[in-house]
């Protein structure tokens, strides 16, 4: 059996990030979009809210062999304690090779046996990124088509009231 985790703190999650999604779910068993809980950053969207936010994207889309869960500490362990062989990770632009290069000869020197899967973003969401969601988001313009729909209305509001 093929798994992969898709690791990010994705705050929010976005269209990008489920173009990726889509594109590693026709190509493994099983993908767990796994929610980074980083304590360096300050996430807008609390862990729990990010985890209800990709449920309910797993189900609006129908994608049954996609999970959802939250790590701390190194990918590559929680890969090991979910089974996963693959780390997906999306690319958008050459300076996201450059950083996932050296990431992914971290996580090979700390384990030989998981592999790192890259999927090119499509040209329309290759600018696209939570940062520039939540900033739109933050100063009151249009996020809608760069969340996924089911989200949307909950990130527009939420983001609303950072201001």
């Amino acid at each position: 059996m093929k798994i992969g985790v898709y690791p990010g703190s994705f705050d929010p999650f976005t269209i990008g990030h489920l173009d990726v999604l889509r594109n590693a779910a026709g190509l493994f068993d099983t993908v767990y979009i796994a929610v980074l809980n980083n304590n360096a950053k300050s996430p807008v969207f609390s862990m729990e809210e990010r985890l209800s936010m990709i449920d309910r994207m797993i189900d609006a889309e129908g994608l049954s062999n996609v999970r959802s869960g939250a790590f701390s500490g190194l990918l590559v362990d929680y890969a090991k304690q979910i089974g996963a062989q693959y780390i997906i990770r999306g690319l958008r632009a050459i300076t996201d090779f450059d950083y996932e290069f050296q990431i992914d000869a971290v996580n090979r020197h700390l384990d030989p046996e998981i592999h790192t899967v890259y999927f090119m973003a499509s040209p329309a969401h290759s600018f696209l990124s939570s940062s520039n969601v939540r900033e739109i988001g933050g100063m009151g313009g249009s996020i809608e088509g760069l969340v996924p729909q089911c989200n949307y209305q909950y990130i527009r509001e939420r983001l609303a009231r950072q201001k």
